[in-house]
């Protein structure tokens, strides 16, 4: 496992912890207690969270409470990042990726981070790093 200094949170976990009735929900809060470092993610993630947590004003105000405890950090994203935004997408125009994923892939590249919190093993699986580094994926199996 990278010794990134902290963890990239994707939406699937997110929603999951969230939401009881998730498939994924105690796969993701056991994987939760496991990681010891800090977790961030980017904002496209957390409007995507809020939204499929739409079901539960409860489930949206846990996760509020989580970035208002200082438990998840927001990276920022600035607008000079915005044409590596777009290129991102446009390489993976085949899959396709969605904002949040190139929000967080950026991340990474800017950050040198290679650990994400994610569900979605399919895509960030296929996004490489710079030098053809792969993504280290928490949970490592969804099976």
């Amino acid at each position: 496992m990278p010794s990134d200094p902290v963890v990239l949170v994707d939406t699937g976990p997110l929603v999951a912890l969230f939401d009881r009735d998730d498939a994924h929900h105690t796969r993701c809060v056991e994987a939760l207690r496991a990681i010891r470092r800090p977790l961030i993610t980017v904002w496209p993630v957390l409007t995507e969270a809020a939204h499929l947590l739409s079901f539960s004003f409860l489930a949206q105000d846990s996760l509020w409470e989580l970035l208002e405890r200082g438990g998840l950090r927001v990276a920022d994203l600035v607008s000079s990042e915005i044409p590596r935004l777009r290129a991102l997408m446009r390489k993976y125009s085949d899959h396709p990726m969605d904002l949040a994923d190139a929000a967080l892939v950026r991340v990474a590249e800017r950050e040198g981070l290679r650990t994400i919190f994610t569900l979605d093993h399919t895509d960030f699986g296929v996004y490489r790093l710079p030098h053809g580094k792969t993504f280290f994926l928490i949970p490592e199996s969804l099976q």
